[in-house]
Protein backbone atom coordinates (compact mmCIF):
# COMPACT_ATOMS: atom_id res chain seq x y z
CA UNK A 1 0.00 0.00 0.00
CA UNK A 2 1.54 3.21 -0.87
CA UNK A 3 2.17 6.10 1.89
CA UNK A 4 1.76 9.72 1.14
CA UNK A 5 3.25 11.75 3.75
CA UNK A 6 1.22 14.46 4.40
CA UNK A 7 3.96 17.72 5.86
CA UNK A 8 3.50 20.51 4.00
CA UNK A 9 2.22 23.97 5.82
CA UNK A 10 -0.91 25.43 4.80
CA UNK A 11 1.18 28.13 3.55
CA UNK A 12 3.32 26.30 1.38
CA UNK A 13 1.58 23.18 -0.76
CA UNK A 14 3.26 22.14 -3.52
CA UNK A 15 0.53 20.46 -6.25
CA UNK A 16 1.45 17.13 -7.65
CA UNK A 17 -1.68 16.01 -8.84
CA UNK A 18 -4.27 16.61 -11.48
CA UNK A 19 -6.70 17.70 -8.41
CA UNK A 20 -9.93 16.34 -10.10
CA UNK A 21 -13.35 16.58 -8.08
CA UNK A 22 -13.25 12.65 -7.06
CA UNK A 23 -9.47 12.65 -5.98
CA UNK A 24 -7.72 13.97 -3.21
CA UNK A 25 -4.87 16.26 -4.09
CA UNK A 26 -1.35 14.62 -3.20
CA UNK A 27 1.11 16.70 -1.21
CA UNK A 28 4.86 16.43 -0.92
CA UNK A 29 6.78 17.09 2.42
CA UNK A 30 8.53 20.62 1.93
CA UNK A 31 9.71 21.85 5.14
CA UNK A 32 10.74 20.69 8.56
CA UNK A 33 10.38 22.69 10.82
CA UNK A 34 6.69 23.11 9.77
CA UNK A 35 5.58 19.35 10.54
CA UNK A 36 7.28 18.71 14.07
CA UNK A 37 3.51 16.56 14.83
CA UNK A 38 3.26 15.42 11.19
CA UNK A 39 4.99 12.13 11.32
CA UNK A 40 1.72 10.60 13.23
CA UNK A 41 0.05 10.82 9.68
CA UNK A 42 2.53 8.79 7.41
CA UNK A 43 0.37 5.45 8.42
CA UNK A 44 -2.66 7.19 6.36
CA UNK A 45 -3.46 6.52 3.09
CA UNK A 46 -6.15 9.29 1.48
CA UNK A 47 -7.03 5.93 -0.91
CA UNK A 48 -8.49 4.60 2.17
CA UNK A 49 -10.84 7.66 2.55
CA UNK A 50 -13.99 8.28 0.04
CA UNK A 51 -15.41 11.69 0.61
CA UNK A 52 -18.64 12.96 -1.06
CA UNK A 53 -18.09 16.66 -0.42
CA UNK A 54 -16.55 18.40 -3.67
CA UNK A 55 -13.85 20.16 -1.29
CA UNK A 56 -12.10 19.05 1.32
CA UNK A 57 -9.63 19.47 4.19
CA UNK A 58 -8.30 18.40 7.48
CA UNK A 59 -5.32 19.99 8.77
CA UNK A 60 -3.77 19.37 12.11
CA UNK A 61 -2.96 21.71 15.09
CA UNK A 62 0.25 22.42 13.51
CA UNK A 63 -1.25 23.39 10.39
CA UNK A 64 -0.16 20.33 8.19
CA UNK A 65 -2.57 18.96 5.78
CA UNK A 66 -3.76 15.67 6.93
CA UNK A 67 -6.11 15.36 3.42
CA UNK A 68 -7.01 17.72 0.64
CA UNK A 69 -9.13 17.14 -2.14
CA UNK A 70 -10.22 20.34 -4.29
CA UNK A 71 -8.93 23.02 -1.68
CA UNK A 72 -8.01 26.19 -3.71
CA UNK A 73 -11.20 25.98 -5.51
CA UNK A 74 -13.20 28.84 -4.80
CA UNK A 75 -16.88 27.55 -3.84
CA UNK A 76 -20.35 29.36 -2.48
CA UNK A 77 -20.30 28.65 1.17
CA UNK A 78 -23.65 29.69 2.55
CA UNK A 79 -24.12 30.04 6.19
CA UNK A 80 -20.15 29.08 7.14
CA UNK A 81 -20.35 32.57 6.33
CA UNK A 82 -21.66 33.74 9.67
CA UNK A 83 -18.25 32.57 11.36
CA UNK A 84 -16.67 35.61 9.65
CA UNK A 85 -19.53 37.67 10.67
CA UNK A 86 -18.89 36.85 14.48
CA UNK A 87 -15.59 38.02 14.03
CA UNK A 88 -15.81 41.37 12.97
CA UNK A 89 -18.86 42.09 15.38
CA UNK A 90 -16.49 41.22 17.55
CA UNK A 91 -13.46 42.93 16.94
CA UNK A 92 -15.64 45.97 16.69
CA UNK A 93 -15.91 45.98 20.05
CA UNK A 94 -19.76 47.09 20.02
CA UNK A 95 -21.82 46.56 23.50
CA UNK A 96 -22.81 42.88 23.56
CA UNK A 97 -25.57 43.90 25.88
CA UNK A 98 -26.86 46.51 23.57
CA UNK A 99 -30.50 45.15 22.83
CA UNK A 100 -31.55 45.03 19.16
CA UNK A 101 -34.78 45.28 17.66
CA UNK A 102 -35.47 43.08 14.18
CA UNK A 103 -37.02 44.88 11.62
CA UNK A 104 -38.24 44.84 8.28
CA UNK A 105 -34.57 45.30 6.86
CA UNK A 106 -33.88 42.07 8.65
CA UNK A 107 -35.86 39.97 5.94
CA UNK A 108 -34.21 37.37 3.69
CA UNK A 109 -35.35 39.06 0.21
CA UNK A 110 -32.88 36.40 -1.54
CA UNK A 111 -34.14 33.43 -0.41
CA UNK A 112 -37.21 34.21 0.97
CA UNK A 113 -36.72 31.86 4.07
CA UNK A 114 -38.60 32.54 7.32
CA UNK A 115 -37.70 32.66 11.01
CA UNK A 116 -38.95 32.62 14.44
CA UNK A 117 -37.20 36.10 15.19
CA UNK A 118 -40.74 38.40 14.07
CA UNK A 119 -40.21 41.78 13.43
CA UNK A 120 -40.33 43.71 17.00
CA UNK A 121 -38.36 40.77 18.37
CA UNK A 122 -35.74 42.15 20.43
CA UNK A 123 -32.54 40.69 21.59
CA UNK A 124 -28.98 41.59 23.38
CA UNK A 125 -26.19 41.71 20.13
CA UNK A 126 -24.73 38.68 22.20
CA UNK A 127 -27.38 37.00 22.02
CA UNK A 128 -28.04 37.52 18.35
CA UNK A 129 -24.93 36.48 17.72
CA UNK A 130 -24.99 32.81 19.31
CA UNK A 131 -28.52 32.56 17.32
CA UNK A 132 -26.60 33.31 14.11
CA UNK A 133 -23.61 31.23 15.05
CA UNK A 134 -25.67 28.02 16.52
CA UNK A 135 -28.83 28.08 14.92
CA UNK A 136 -27.81 29.49 11.28
CA UNK A 137 -30.29 32.32 12.24
CA UNK A 138 -30.22 34.24 9.31
CA UNK A 139 -32.45 38.01 10.61
CA UNK A 140 -29.91 37.82 13.30
CA UNK A 141 -27.05 38.13 11.06
CA UNK A 142 -29.13 40.56 9.05
CA UNK A 143 -30.15 42.47 12.36
CA UNK A 144 -26.15 42.43 13.62
CA UNK A 145 -24.88 43.97 9.92
CA UNK A 146 -27.95 46.95 10.22
CA UNK A 147 -26.48 47.98 14.07
CA UNK A 148 -22.83 48.31 12.89
CA UNK A 149 -21.91 51.63 12.29
CA UNK A 150 -22.31 52.75 8.79
CA UNK A 151 -24.49 50.05 8.47
CA UNK A 152 -24.85 47.22 5.91
CA UNK A 153 -22.72 48.32 3.31
CA UNK A 154 -20.07 49.29 5.77
CA UNK A 155 -20.14 45.69 7.44
CA UNK A 156 -19.58 43.67 4.27
CA UNK A 157 -16.49 46.19 3.50
CA UNK A 158 -15.29 44.92 7.01
CA UNK A 159 -15.71 41.17 5.80
CA UNK A 160 -13.49 41.53 3.07
CA UNK A 161 -11.39 43.42 4.69
CA UNK A 162 -10.79 41.15 7.31
CA UNK A 163 -10.83 38.17 4.64
CA UNK A 164 -7.65 40.10 3.60
CA UNK A 165 -6.20 40.41 6.71
CA UNK A 166 -6.27 36.68 7.43
CA UNK A 167 -4.72 35.75 4.07
CA UNK A 168 -7.88 34.49 2.74
CA UNK A 169 -7.22 35.33 -0.91
CA UNK A 170 -9.79 33.53 -2.96
CA UNK A 171 -12.77 34.75 -0.71
CA UNK A 172 -15.73 37.68 -1.33
CA UNK A 173 -18.16 38.70 1.11
CA UNK A 174 -21.60 40.14 -0.44
CA UNK A 175 -23.55 39.93 2.67
CA UNK A 176 -23.19 38.70 6.40
CA UNK A 177 -25.94 35.63 6.26
CA UNK A 178 -24.67 33.68 3.08
CA UNK A 179 -27.47 33.46 1.67
CA UNK A 180 -26.15 35.43 -1.89
CA UNK A 181 -24.34 32.79 -4.05
CA UNK A 182 -21.61 36.01 -4.39
CA UNK A 183 -20.11 34.37 -1.05
CA UNK A 184 -17.45 32.52 -1.97
CA UNK A 185 -13.89 30.77 -0.51
CA UNK A 186 -11.69 27.98 -0.89
CA UNK A 187 -11.81 25.43 1.97
CA UNK A 188 -8.38 26.74 2.56
CA UNK A 189 -9.54 29.90 2.82
CA UNK A 190 -12.09 28.50 5.07
CA UNK A 191 -9.21 26.71 7.29
CA UNK A 192 -8.02 29.93 7.92
CA UNK A 193 -11.10 30.91 8.63
CA UNK A 194 -11.84 28.50 11.07
CA UNK A 195 -8.21 28.49 13.04
CA UNK A 196 -9.04 32.38 13.59
CA UNK A 197 -12.57 32.24 14.69
CA UNK A 198 -11.50 29.55 17.04
CA UNK A 199 -9.57 32.21 18.81
CA UNK A 200 -12.84 33.49 20.00
CA UNK A 201 -14.27 32.39 23.42
CA UNK A 202 -18.00 33.14 22.52
CA UNK A 203 -17.51 31.78 18.73
CA UNK A 204 -16.37 28.48 20.14
CA UNK A 205 -19.20 28.47 23.15
CA UNK A 206 -21.83 29.14 20.74
CA UNK A 207 -20.83 27.10 17.64
CA UNK A 208 -20.81 23.60 20.87
CA UNK A 209 -24.10 24.86 22.35
CA UNK A 210 -26.79 21.94 22.03
CA UNK A 211 -29.58 24.07 22.41
CA UNK A 212 -30.18 28.08 23.71
CA UNK A 213 -33.29 29.81 24.52
CA UNK A 214 -33.99 33.38 24.52
CA UNK A 215 -37.10 35.75 25.64
CA UNK A 216 -37.52 38.16 22.64
CA UNK A 217 -40.83 39.21 23.48
CA UNK A 218 -42.27 40.69 26.08
CA UNK A 219 -45.54 39.21 28.06
CA UNK A 220 -44.55 35.39 25.64
CA UNK A 221 -42.91 32.23 26.13
CA UNK A 222 -39.41 31.72 25.67
CA UNK A 223 -38.23 30.30 22.15
CA UNK A 224 -35.74 27.62 21.75
CA UNK A 225 -33.37 26.92 19.02
CA UNK A 226 -31.07 24.04 18.40
CA UNK A 227 -27.55 23.69 16.97
CA UNK A 228 -27.62 22.86 13.23
CA UNK A 229 -24.32 20.41 13.33
CA UNK A 230 -25.84 16.94 14.83
CA UNK A 231 -23.20 15.82 15.19
CA UNK A 232 -22.75 17.75 18.74
CA UNK A 233 -25.27 15.26 19.87
CA UNK A 234 -22.88 12.10 19.29
CA UNK A 235 -20.83 10.99 22.10
CA UNK A 236 -17.68 10.01 19.79
CA UNK A 237 -17.04 13.52 18.93
CA UNK A 238 -15.19 16.27 20.74
CA UNK A 239 -16.39 19.62 18.51
CA UNK A 240 -14.76 22.82 19.70
CA UNK A 241 -15.78 25.05 17.05
CA UNK A 242 -18.45 24.21 14.38
CA UNK A 243 -20.62 25.54 11.74
CA UNK A 244 -22.98 24.64 9.24
CA UNK A 245 -24.05 25.76 5.64
CA UNK A 246 -27.12 25.19 2.38
CA UNK A 247 -28.12 26.94 -0.52
CA UNK A 248 -28.42 25.63 -3.87
CA UNK A 249 -25.47 26.92 -5.10
CA UNK A 250 -23.19 25.90 -1.98
CA UNK A 251 -24.60 22.39 -1.24
CA UNK A 252 -23.98 21.13 2.09
CA UNK A 253 -21.26 22.52 4.03
CA UNK A 254 -19.80 21.59 7.31
CA UNK A 255 -16.28 23.21 8.94
CA UNK A 256 -14.76 21.97 12.21
CA UNK A 257 -12.49 21.87 14.76
CA UNK A 258 -12.57 19.15 17.12
CA UNK A 259 -10.12 16.92 19.17
CA UNK A 260 -9.51 13.52 17.33
CA UNK A 261 -5.98 11.23 17.62
CA UNK A 262 -5.23 13.68 20.76
CA UNK A 263 -5.10 16.86 18.32
CA UNK A 264 -6.89 19.50 17.19
CA UNK A 265 -8.23 18.99 13.52
CA UNK A 266 -9.56 21.61 11.20
CA UNK A 267 -11.97 19.78 9.21
CA UNK A 268 -13.46 21.65 6.25
CA UNK A 269 -16.19 19.90 3.98
CA UNK A 270 -17.95 21.94 0.81
CA UNK A 271 -20.13 21.29 -1.65
CA UNK A 272 -21.98 17.68 -0.22
CA UNK A 273 -25.07 16.43 -1.76
CA UNK A 274 -27.38 14.97 1.01
CA UNK A 275 -28.50 16.46 3.69
CA UNK A 276 -26.39 13.90 6.09
CA UNK A 277 -23.64 14.00 3.57
CA UNK A 278 -20.97 16.38 5.34
CA UNK A 279 -22.16 14.30 8.67
CA UNK A 280 -21.29 10.72 7.32
CA UNK A 281 -17.65 12.28 5.49
CA UNK A 282 -17.03 13.83 8.63
CA UNK A 283 -17.21 10.31 10.27
CA UNK A 284 -15.21 8.95 7.64
CA UNK A 285 -12.51 11.42 8.36
CA UNK A 286 -12.38 10.13 11.88
CA UNK A 287 -12.48 6.84 11.67
CA UNK A 288 -9.96 7.12 8.94
CA UNK A 289 -7.63 9.01 11.01
CA UNK A 290 -7.69 6.47 14.50
CA UNK A 291 -7.62 3.49 12.67
CA UNK A 292 -4.58 5.09 11.01
CA UNK A 293 -3.03 6.00 14.08
CA UNK A 294 -4.14 3.13 16.43
CA UNK A 295 -1.01 1.23 17.76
Amino acid sequence: MKKLIFAASLSTLLWTGAGRADEPIEIAMLDSKHDSDSSVWEALNPRDLKLRSASALVLDQSGNVVYAKQMDEPRPIASITKLMTAMVILDAGLPLDERITITKEDRDLIRLTGSRLGYGATLAREELVRLALMASENRASNALARSYPGGREAFVEAMNRKARELGMNDSHFADPAGLDAGNVASARDIAQMVRSAYEYPLIRKATTTASMTVRPYKGRGPLKFGNTNRLLRNNAWEIELSKTGYINEAGRCLVMQAEIADQHMVIVLLNSFGKLTPFGDSNRIRKWIERGTEG
